[in-house]
């Protein structure tokens, strides 16, 4: 099983309709929309979210 970037929803990867490489990497979709979201601009799906603090760091 994939999870589609973009919704984060299970694909299985076997049978998926929907796909995309970007950077060497396959990326598997549920939808169309969700393909086409990713395609327009893969940065914005495969980026680590920036984090803005961690709620362990202390100085509460």
């Amino acid at each position: 099983m994939a999870i589609d970037p973009v919704c984060m929803m299970q694909v299985d990867d076997k049978t998926a309709e929907y796909q995309s490489e970007y950077k060497g990497t396959k990326y598997y979709f549920c939808a169309p929309g969700c393909k086409a979201a990713f395609d327009k601009n893969p940065q914005k799906y495969i980026e680590p979210p920036i984090q803005k603090g961690c709620c362990c760091s202390g100085g509460h």
